[in-house]
C-alpha cells in the first residue's frame, strides 16, 4: 500500500487533474443522458465545459471556479435543471477544495466570496428552490474549501519547519567547521612554536659542537646530549599535539572491497533490504582505488537509506577484464537530498574521476534511483 501511495505522490499533478476532469466529464454526460433522455446540444456542451474547468483548478483556481458556476447557471437558464443531476455538486466540491488549497494572495481572500455567490446563483436559477436548497450545497462546498485551506496551511508549515531545520543544520555545520579551523590554527601555532624553537636550538648546538669537536670533545659531547634532549622533548610535544588532532578517529581496519559483505550486513541492520551480487573473479586493487570503490558503494547505500525508505536495493559488483563496474539500484528512492544534488554524489564523482573512471547517477524510468560507477583496471 505504501508503495502505491509513494508512486501516486510522484505522479505529475497535471495528470491527476486530467483524470479527475475526464472521469467527471464521462460520468456527468452519462448521468445527463440517463436523467434527461435526449438533452439539447447546448446542455451537453455546458456540462462538458463545466467539468473541464477542473483542468485549471491548480493554476487559476478562482477564475476556474467562476467559469464552472457560470456554466451551471447557464445550464439552468437554458431550460434544464442542474438540480436533477448529482455530478455537478461533486465537481463543485473538487473545485471548492482547489480554491482553498491552491489560491494565493488576493485570490485566496476572494475564493469564499466566489463560492457563496456561485452556489447561491446556481441554486437561485433552479426550478422551485426551497430554503434547504440554499443551505446544504453552499455548506458542503464551503467545507471542501476549508479542507483545502487546512491542507495548504499544514503543507506550508511543514515546508517552513523543513527549511528551518535545514538552516539550523547548515548553521551547526558552519559552527563546527569554524571551531575545527580555529583548533587547527591553534595547533599549528603551537607546533610552529615548539618545532621552530627546538629546531633552532638543535641547529645552534650542532653548529657549536661541530666547531669545538676537535678542540674540546667533552663540550661537543655535552652539546650532542643537549641536542638529543631537545629533540626528544620536541618529538614528545609533537606527538601530544598530533594526538589531539587524531583524537576520536577510528582505528578499525581500512575499508576495502573485501569488506563489502560487512557493509551490506550493517545496511540491512539499519532497515534497508539490500542484496549483494558479485560477478567475475575479484582481484586485488591499489589501496586508493580499493578505498574509492568501497566509498562509492557506501555513499550510494547511505543515500538509499535516507531517500528510498524500505525499498529493496541491489548492489552488483562486476569484475571485468578491463574495468570494475559498481551498480547500486533501489526501487523507490530519489537522489541525495531528494534531487541528486547533495554532497554525497559530488564526493563519489570526485573519487571516480581521480582514477579516470565514469559515474552515472539518476532516476530510473521504472521508478527508483541508480548509481553506476566504472573504474578502469
Amino acid at each position: 500500500m505504501r508503495r502505491w501511495v509513494a508512486r501516486l505522490r510522484r505522479l505529475d499533478r497535471r495528470w491527476i487533474d486530467r483524470a479527475i476532469a475526464g472521469g467527471l466529464l464521462v460520468a456527468g454526460e452519462i448521468e445527463l443522458f440517463a436523467r434527461v433522455g435526449t438533452p439539447a446540444p447546448q446542455s451537453v456542451a455546458l456540462v462538458a465545459a463545466g467539468y473541464l474547468t477542473l483542468l485549471w483548478r491548480r493554476r487559476r483556481p478562482v477564475p476556474a471556479g467562476v467559469v464552472m458556476f457560470s456554466m451551471w447557471i447557464l445550464f439552468n437558464v437554458a431550460g434544464d435543471d442542474v438540480k436533477s443531476i448529482q455530478m455537478p455538486l461533486i465537481g463543485c466540491l473538487f473545485m471548492g477544495y482547489g480554491m482553498g488549497a491552491y489560491a494565493v494572495g488576493r485570490e485566496a481572500r476572494l475564493a469564499p466570496v466566489v463560492i457563496l455567490a456561485g452556489v447561491l446563483g446556481v441554486t437561485a436559477t433552479w426550478q422551485d428552490p426551497v430554503p434547504t436548497d440554499y443551505i446544504f450545497p453552499t455548506a458542503f462546498v464551503l467545507i471542501a474549501w476549508l479542507a483545502g485551506r487546512g491542507v495548504r496551511t499544514r503543507t506550508r508549515l511543514t515546508e517552513e519547519l523543513h527549511e528551518a531545520a535545514v538552516r539550523a543544520q547548515e548553521a551547526h555545520e558552519e559552527e563546527v567547521a569554524r571551531a575545527a579551523a580555529d583548533e587547527r590554527r591553534r595547533i599549528a601555532r603551537e607546533m610552529h612554536d615548539v618545532v621552530a624553537h627546538s629546531v633552532s636550538v638543535m641547529v645552534v648546538q650542532a653548529g657549536g659542537a661541530r666547531r669545538i669537536l676537535e678542540r674540546d670533545p667533552a663540550r661537543a659531547v655535552d652539546a650532542a646530549a643537549h641536542i638529543e634532549e631537545v629533540g626528544r622533548a620536541a618529538l614528545t610535544e609533537m606527538r601530544r599535539l598530533l594526538g589531539v588532532m587524531h583524537h576520536g578517529e577510528e582505528r578499525g581496519p581500512q575499508p576495502s572491497m573485501q569488506r563489502l559483505d560487512a557493509l551490506v550486513e550493517r545496511t540491512r541492520a539499519a532497515g534497508l533490504p539490500v542484496s549483494l551480487t558479485v560477478e567475475g573473479e575479484p582481484r586485488s586493487l591499489p589501496a586508493g582505488m580499493d578505498l574509492a570503490a568501497y566509498r562509492v558503494v557506501q555513499e550510494a547505500l547511505t543515500n538509499a537509506i535516507k531517500h528510498a525508505g524500505a525499498a529493496p536495493t541491489e548492489v552488483t559488483v562486476r569484475w571485468q577484464p578491463s574495468h570494475l563496474e559498481l551498480e547500486i539500484v533501489d526501487t523507490g528512492g530519489a537522489g541525495a537530498n531528494g534531487d541528486g544534488g547533495g554532497h554525497g554524489l559530488v564526493g563519489m564523482e570526485e573519487r571516480v574521476r581521480l582514477y579516470d573512471g565514469e559515474l552515472r547517477a539518476g532516476r530510473r524510468k521504472g521508478g527508483g534511483f541508480e548509481v553506476i560507477a566504472r573504474l578502469p583496471l
